[in-house]
């Protein structure tokens, strides 16, 4: 594991190459898709083929106290993320979204590529329960905004390993 500050040398395609490793490694069972560049949840879903809850959107929060922890909370697309709950899931008192500049240089990755994985010890995953229990294949953004990665979730779980909690708004 690296600090997530190194992850800036990593670069976007660095993280796609470890994800292509971890899920090779790991035996997943999951495919890659070449697509045009495109960030929106709704809009890559119709190019994916996917439907929008299947794809799995990861977002970078900060939270207060500061403990050099950053949260990655990953959720449906369509669905709207409850800081609260965010911050009640790792004990803290506050989440917010990290600004697309901090995403970018704890992870490598522009906003909207970050994928729902963590390759640095000082970012935890906390997955909605709605996107684990309702879907058989997630899809993400592979860290490019040309590659989406279509997946089990079973392996998801497995090699991610999140913490399922109720992250979504209602």
């Amino acid at each position: 594991m690296v600090n997530a500050g190194e992850a800036t040398e990593a670069g976007s395609g660095k993280v796609f190459d470890r994800l292509l490793e971890l899920l090779s490694s790991g035996r997943a069972r999951f495919r890659v898709l070449e697509h045009p560049a495109e960030g929106r949840s709704d809009a890559v879903a119709r190019i994916r083929g996917t439907e929008p809850g299947q794809g799995a959107k990861a977002m970078l929060c900060t939270v207060t106290p500061r403990s050099g922890k950053l949260v990655l909370a990953v959720l449906r697309g369509p669905d709207r993320l409850d800081f609260r709950r965010v911050a009640a899931a790792t004990g803290a008192r506050k989440a917010s979204l990290a600004s697309p500049e901090a995403a970018t240089a704890a992870t490598g990755c522009v906003m909207g590529a970050v994928p729902p994985f963590s390759f640095w010890h000082d970012i935890a995953v906390v997955a909605d329960r709605a996107l684990i229990r309702e879907n058989a294949e997630i899809a993400f953004n592979a860290g490019r905004l040309d590659r989406s990665i279509v997946m089990s979730v079973e392996d998801y779980v497995r090699l991610a390993q999140p913490e399922v909690v109720a992250i979504r708004a209602e």
